[in-house]
């Protein structure tokens, strides 16, 4: 992963990290439950964008970096896991 995208990454899960914190606070104090679900809603837009990120590093450098070097059987495992990923997806 790149340097960059990588502490962006990080960045992002210490804040996703916060609002799980938060949630289960809300939770303990019972808290109204459509702004509990109002919140997990966020966090899941959040996760969901993490993924992304890192999906698109994946394809731009080592899916990249297989095509580039010319090893079919490299290449195959690539898109055999993007073809797995995009299955579950």
């Amino acid at each position: 992963m790149e340097t960059e995208t990588k502490q962006s990454c990080l960045n992002r899960l210490k804040r996703i990290e916060g609002q799980i914190r938060g949630i289960n606070g809300m939770v303990t104090d019972d808290r109204y439950c459509i702004d509990v679900v109002t919140q997990l809603r966020a966090v899941s837009a959040a996760l969901k964008q993490v993924e992304q990120v890192i999906l698109k590093d994946h394809m731009a450098h080592c899916v990249h970096a297989a095509i580039q070097s010319g090893d079919a059987e490299e290449q195959r495992r690539k898109l055999a896991e993007l073809t797995d990923l995009l299955t579950k997806l």
